[in-house]
């Protein structure tokens, strides 16, 4: 399985027992690109076509190589779908099983739709088949992007207490949250991968609640706010190093 992840928003790439995910192609945050392939040719293919497509600081290598069986061509398949129509994508997912192919997700611009689907259509060939299924995303997200503009909102270490600088960027928070009042929006707790995973997950689930209550203070209509913690599985930066393990500690807003 080939993963390939961007933070945030995901598109990713599974390919057999390989899995390439991609999540936050639309913000500019580093891609990690896990799972298993079955030789290092194929992994050089691979990491050659991301480093081309979203440039060689942007993108994390954690393809393992294992002897695994793939199909003819198998790596040629995938490294023809990984290009810069990707990053129109977000909350998306990319796999390739065996000959089956998908893509889903949602794009900022509903007139990208049709172009992109088309473009992807032409890349696949017998006997690889297509399912795509793609949906316009709300003008909301963006608008909460932007104002979260990819910094970190920060709690005391190993806990659910906000930090001074969190709560300066929640508040900012509440004021978009309340302008897109009527979309329903999940907020999503991310840990990086030091200590128990079990504990991360309950840990991420806290510190999204605590972010919750804290918006509902600030009065964002609690019927709109649900939460989701995902603890270490999904990082976006490598947790080897110090900078990685900070910018894995996140917090996200998704509209539903």
């Amino acid at each position: 399985m080939i993963k390939l992840q961007k933070m945030r928003k995901k598109i990713k790439v599974l390919a057999l027992l390989n899995l390439v995910s991609i999540s936050s192609l639309v913000l500019a945050e580093p891609i990690v690109v896990e799972g298993i392939v079955p030789n290092e040719a194929s992994k050089h293919v691979i990491l050659n076509k991301m480093y081309a497509v979203y440039g060689t600081d942007q993108v994390v290598d954690k393809i393992k190589v294992k002897p695994v069986s793939a199909p003819n061509g198998w790596s040629d398949s995938v490294t023809k779908i990984i290009t810069a129509d990707l990053k129109k994508v977000t909350q998306g997912k990319l796999s390739v099983r065996a000959t089956q192919v998908e893509l889903t997700g949602k794009m900022l611009n509903q007139n990208d739709i049709q172009p992109i689907t088309a473009n992807f259509q032409n890349m696949i060939q017998a006997p690889y088949r297509l399912n795509i299924q793609l949906s316009a995303n709300q003008a909301e997200q963006k608008i909460i992007d932007d104002t979260l503009k990819n910094r970190i909102i920060e709690f005391e270490s190993g806990s659910v207490i906000l930090a001074a600088s969190g709560t300066k960027i929640l508040d900012e928070m509440a004021v978009v949250l309340n302008k897109v009042a009527g979309k329903k929006v999940k907020i999503i707790g991310h840990t990086d991968s030091s200590g128990s995973p079990a504990k991360n997950l309950i840990l991420s689930q806290e510190r999204a609640a605590a972010v919750k209550k804290y918006l509902t203070e600030k009065n964002v209509p609690t019927d709109y706010l649900t939460v989701e913690g995902l603890g270490s599985t999904q990082p976006v930066a490598d947790n080897t190093t110090v900078d990685g393990r900070k910018k894995n500690r996140r917090i996200e807003f998704e509209v539903q």
